[in-house]
């Protein structure tokens, strides 16, 4: 069979169009397989290809070259298939931009909340069609369809109720096939939506009528138009959801933690009550010391691997001896009634019912085909995965350079390790299981979730753990001497230092980001929709050198540090001291207050007469934490929190990449050091530093962010969201709306400088509006944080008028949400806890005990759960119609 391509293009002097026409869907390098297109007239381009009988569809992808050699390929491939009878096709194609509404091309309609479930349209066609018109509309929703109306009587002679229905067996793409003996030419036609089941006209697309002068093939062959997208008048769908960790669910059947079981009930719930989307927390295993510090779910050792405590044990099946089955119900029942997640006892019971499960069924599970065929696609990511987990359990600890020779990852050894001749092949397999199982049944639940139209949104985390299977395994992506966190915000005055190594994107984007592509990939099984964990790292990361345990020391990276001579060029000459560690005798009180004595000199030298510098012992925060590890003096406390106070005084530091470059100090205007500079040299400073974080970078943060996001967003289908806080390069937003990527929005956490409060009317339409997350309080804990604030809110906001009252009442907590659900946001998500807050027979007691995590505390213990089950909730008949009155009023 042969193949025609058509494209009208109007090209520049020296442009010419190539097309790249594949037998599958690739992300190698195309711009090798591209043939050059001929030029035919009125700006038609033309190529002929010839193709085996035997194809049943390609993909391809026009590309334009200028005068200089450099090819630009249109956004998305697109894909043609051949069921028609015909050996000679011909396709009339337009040049694909990044469509306007890149949004409902994603997978959170196209898959989910548009989809067209268990249904097949009839092609509208008496005998062997040779005309086909196909165009994109993924803004149509379920009980909608598209029609075609025109000029003719096989189109209804403009009557939309005459016209007939297209097929949208490939949504979002929608087709018809035509006879062309059924057509008079010119043909000249419209689009319409209309009411599925009751043929009503729902609207006309917008813009002029459209136009074919002539068949544009001669018979037989059959000619397809893809038509341009239709013109929806304006459309502002929107929607509801809720967020939650897993982890915090609680059912009958749960086993002390939530799990993927859980997950199926708040699918229901959340349909019931009106909503499309559930928000959870990560997934993956942090399994790292077997204690509840593993409870940190944005400290992954795999990004791949699903946490073991969200098996389902009802959907894994029962233990046949009947004693072990009652003794394992009987510790479900007692875990289950605790008030917070006990992680500890979670994880060793959980885990030793799996193991009694895969002894019992062990031999039917190692034959399972499904089970076989699970390994034989994971491997890639499952056997790494494994003999990490094995060699972590066996060695006692995670600390992959105390495992002697498997110290250095080599795969042939990870292969060796996890084969069937293995001695350690009992304990591999029943890791092999475990994977499985969650895969299996998460996959199951997305699929649930898809039918009932419920939008499942993930979360990837920023970072990885340092001792991790990719830390172990791919060492080049990460640079392991620095770590990440972020600079001074509300959360805390000394910044975050998440621990977790910072990316080597040098080396990432040299494989074209393959580790991200691959990432997104295996999310994209279980979720239409994620959260990209502080997406601003994509910009630049805050990157703190492992000697320090506080964050305010880092810098970004990327970044453009200063020379000497051009800090020397805004008045204020460079100093050594400055990049040092020290400080004047003079501040000793105010930093150590009554230890300031004598004996505080052991921890310090005198650098000059009035000035002091850390000695080696104590001289890094690393030290200083390493020193006064254990100590209970309070004293002593004190002195350790001088000296870490001390160790952060400098006003630049060094670059680790060009010590002959600098970075001022983050906050640098709050030090020591600061006031001891002249009036002249702090006014230098401060224009200095203006200009380092507030102009120097936007350009250069941009392009970095557009090099890194581009090919990843084009490389999923999912929905991304992004979680845009804390200290915003301006070029954040101009990216984000390029790239279609949602905004996240706080009413409490303003973007507008000088703003005590987000004003939800102006919201953009592509964000995500919360009222609260889980690095913050809840709305009722939040209301009694800073009575003053309270006040203001209640009185501006909530435009009441008195005294606000001193708990969050539940009319009141309605309100908030419903200020919430009336933003333009597209998404508006509100914790569980929020929606609990409107009811106050359904509102946990204690208010305080909501709160899931507190940034500034490192060791947080991840332990909230919802204090009644979710058949209870399922059950709650008043307070599930209030939520639906508050979503059905909002018109999401």
């Amino acid at each position: 069979m042969k193949i025609t391509f058509n494209i009208r293009y109007d090209t520049d002097w020296g442009q010419r169009i190539f097309i790249a026409c594949l037998h599958a869907e690739s992300v190698t390098d195309i711009m090798n397989v591209a043939r050059e297109m001929h030029y035919h007239s009125d700006g038609e381009w033309r190529l002929t290809i010839p193709l085996p009988d035997s194809t049943e569809s390609i993909y391809y992808k026009y590309m334009i070259e200028d005068k200089d050699g450099v090819r630009t390929a249109e956004a998305g491939f697109r894909h043609a298939t051949f069921e028609y009878g015909y050996d000679s096709c011909v396709l009339h194609d337009y040049w694909l931009s990044e469509p306007a509404d890149r949004t409902f091309y994603t997978s959170t309609f196209t898959k989910n909340i548009f989809a067209r479930h268990n249904r097949k349209d009839e092609k509208d066609a008496t005998g062997n069609p040779n005309l086909v018109i196909r165009l994109s509309a993924p803004e149509i929703e379920p009980e909608q369809t598209v029609a075609i109306t025109g000029n003719q009587k096989r189109l209804g002679n403009w009557n939309p109720a005459s016209a007939p229905q297209m097929s949208a067996d490939n949504f979002p793409q929608w087709e018809i096939r035509l006879n062309s003996g059924d057509i008079s030419f010119p043909l000249e036609y419209k689009f319409v939506v209309m009411e599925s089941k009751t043929n009503r006209l729902r609207y006309w697309e917008e813009g002029e009528n459209r136009f074919i002068n002539q068949l544009p093939v001669e018979d037989p062959c059959l000619a397809v138009i893809n038509d341009y997208p239709l013109k929806t008048p304006g459309f502002s769908w929107k929607a509801c959801g809720t967020v939650v960790p897993v982890f915090s669910l609680r059912s009958a059947d749960s086993f002390g933690i939530g799990d993927i079981g859980d997950l199926k009930k708040l699918v229901d719930w959340v349909k019931k009550t009106g909503q499309h989307l559930i928000q959870v927390l990560p997934m993956n295993d942090t399994t790292c010391s077997h204690t509840w510090k593993d409870s940190y779910p944005y400290s992954a050792i795999s990004i791949y691997a699903l946490h073991p405590l969200y098996i389902n044990i009802p959907m894994l099946g029962g233990l046949k001896d009947k004693n072990r089955m009652d003794f394992f119900s009987n510790l479900r029942q007692k875990i289950n009634a605790e008030e917070t997640v006990d992680y500890p006892s979670a994880e060793k019971y959980k885990t030793a019912y799996y193991r009694e499960y895969f002894l019992q069924e062990k031999e039917n599970i190692l034959k399972n085909g499904d089970f076989k065929t699970f390994i034989s696609q994971n491997r890639d990511w499952l056997i790494p995965y494994t003999a990490f987990s094995y060699l972590r359990d066996r060695n006692n600890t995670a600390d992959f350079s105390e495992w002697g020779e498997y110290a250095r990852y080599e795969r042939k050894k990870a292969e060796n390790l996890c084969s069937p001749d293995n001695e350690a092949y009992d304990e591999i397999s029943f890791l092999f299981f475990i994977q499985y199982t969650l895969h299996t049944q998460f996959e199951a639940i997305a699929a649930y979730a898809r039918e009932n139209r419920v939008v499942l949104k993930g979360d990837i985390p920023i970072g990885i753990n340092r001792k991790s299977v990719e830390a172990w395994t791919e060492p080049e992506y990460f640079n392991m001497q620095q770590q990440t966190g972020a600079p001074p915000d509300d959360f805390s005055d000394t910044g975050q230092n998440w621990s977790f190594p910072t990316y080597n994107w040098e080396v990432m984007e040299k494989d074209g980001f393959a580790w991200w592509k691959k990432r997104f990939n295996k999310l994209n099984r279980y979720f239409d929709c994620f959260r990209v964990d502080h997406i601003l790292g994509f910009f630049r990361i805050w990157e703190i050198p492992l000697r320090y345990t506080e964050g305010l020391c880092g810098h970004f990276r990327p970044a453009l540090p200063l020379s000497k001579e051009e800090i020397g060029n805004y008045g204020i000459p460079f100093d050594e001291r400055w990049v040092k560690p020290h400080i004047h005798t003079r501040f000793l009180p105010d930093v150590f207050g009554e230890t300031a004595d004598n004996g505080l000199y052991r921890y310090f030298s005198h650098t000059d007469a009035e000035h002091l510098s850390l000695n080696d012992f104590c001289s890094t925060q690393r030290k200083i934490e390493q020193l006064f590890e254990g100590c209970g003096d309070k004293k002593l406390q004190i002195i350790r929190d001088g000296l870490m106070y001390v160790a952060n005084e400098t006003l630049f530091i060094e670059d680790p990449y060009d010590v002959k470059r600098y970075h001022p100090r983050i906050s640098a205007y709050k030090s020591y050091a600061y006031r001891e500079l002249s009036d002249e040299n702090r006014r230098a400073f401060d224009r200095l530093y203006h200009d380092f974080y507030f102009l120097r970078h936007n350009s250069f943060w941009k392009e970095t962010a557009l090099n890194r996001l581009t090919p990843l967003i084009n490389g999923t289908e999912m929905l991304v969201c992004g979680e845009d806080l804390g200290m915003i390069p301006a070029s954040v937003h101009e990216v984000m709306n390029r790239l279609q990527i949602f905004t996240l929005e706080i009413e409490r956490m303003p973007k507008t400088p000088n703003t005590e409060f987000t004003d939800l009317k102006t919201l953009p339409y592509h964000s995500v509006c919360t009222t609260s997350t889980h690095d913050i309080n809840p709305i009722r804990a939040w209301w009694k944080e800073d009575r003053e604030k309270t006040q203001r809110y209640y009185n501006n906001i909530l435009q009441h008028n008195g005294k606000a009252p001193d708990e969050c009442s539940p009319e009141i907590a309605e309100q908030i949400i419903q200020n919430h659900l009336q933003s333009p946001s597209m998404l508006t998500v509100i914790p569980l806890q929020d929606w609990f807050a409107t009811d106050e027979r359904i509102k946990r007691q204690d208010a305080e005990a909501e709160r899931i995590n507190t940034p500034a505390n490192p060791d947080n213990y991840w332990r909230y759960r919802m204090h009644i089950t979710l058949e209870t909730l399922l059950c709650a008949d008043n307070f599930n119609e209030k939520i639906s009155r508050l979503i059905a009023g909002s018109k999401r």
